[in-house]
């Protein structure tokens, strides 16, 4: 690789296979993403280096995100770092040169991350590493928490454990009204995961207000964690439309028989398990 601290070295994003533990991990160097404005007026060669940095994010399973220290988050920063959890990525700040700060205590860094947290509140689900590129110190921790990050994606938690979690955050904190009317939830299910995706079948869906499903998310993420993933969250209006239910009489003469004419894998379809791999992955946890 050819490396340089001038500006605008790097035009590709470069994939670098890395054996990590017992697996491989594939670290996606991008080019830097200035201001764009600067992009807009700057070469073609530029422009084209930071739409292939931004199409890596959506093939990446954790973007880390390098920002100076000494000029914290900029608007740009907090722009790339918006789009990482908008694509629903694993996120990870990592804050360099941080050698380079002077007069620092042992409150500095935590100081620091209260303060990047005000700025941009939607990157509270990163965990926040201070490194020197220079020394290499604590480089190694932010490899470390991508792939603690890669594990927390795929986390899934069982609808039960989950209905039982959900029936305690509504014992403690009911929806608010909405012109005149309280939403009613009734269940969830995790129904995806990386990003974890959840489900909440609810009554008048619609009305259940942003600052709820903050709530919810948070009592999620307090008992199971999901560290440096964003969580989707949706909620449907549960259906009306219930099945007849068939007589003792009628299941005892079917005697669990498919009807006349339909072959039997039309009442029960097989369920197909697919699991696929991909390079550049960690174990899960």
């Amino acid at each position: 690789m050819i490396v340089s601290d001038i500006p605008g070295t790097t035009r590709d994003a470069i994939d670098t296979t890395l054996a990590y533990g017992r697996s491989e991990v594939v670290l996606i160097d991008t080019a830097g993403i200035r201001r764009r404005g600067k992009v807009a007026n700057g070469p073609a060669a530029e422009r084209y280096a930071a739409l292939r940095s931004m199409k890596a994010i959506s093939r990446a399973d954790v973007a880390i995100v390098v920002i100076d220290a000494e000029d914290g988050l900029t608007a740009q920063d907090a722009h790339v770092a918006g789009y990482v959890v908008e694509e629903g990525k694993g996120l990870v700040i990592a804050v360099n040169k941080w050698d380079l700060l002077t007069e620092k205590t042992d409150k500095t860094f935590d100081q620091y991350v209260i303060a990047l947290r005000r700025e941009a509140p939607f990157i509270d689900l990163a965990p926040v590493i201070s490194i020197s590129a220079k020394t290499g110190q604590r480089v190694g921790r932010v490899l470390e928490a991508a792939v603690d990050i890669w594990g927390e994606r795929r986390r899934r938690i069982g609808t039960g454990e989950l209905n039982r979690l959900v029936a305690e955050a509504l014992r403690r904190q009911s929806p608010s009204m909405v012109k005149g009317r309280r939403p009613k939830i009734f269940y969830a299910t995790q129904v995806a995961v990386a990003p974890p995706t959840f489900v909440f079948f609810a009554k008048d869906a619609g009305s259940v207000h942003f600052s709820y499903q903050r709530y919810l998310e948070n009592q999620i993420r307090e008992a199971y964690g999901f560290d440096g993933t964003p969580i989707r969250i949706f909620f449907r209006e549960r259906s009306a439309i219930e099945l007849p239910r068939r007589s003792g009489r009628a299941r005892k003469s079917a005697g669990g028989r498919a009807p006349a004419g339909k072959p039997p894998s039309a009442m029960a379809p097989v369920a197909r398990k697919a699991v696929a791999t991909k390079r550049g992955s960690a174990p899960a946890r």
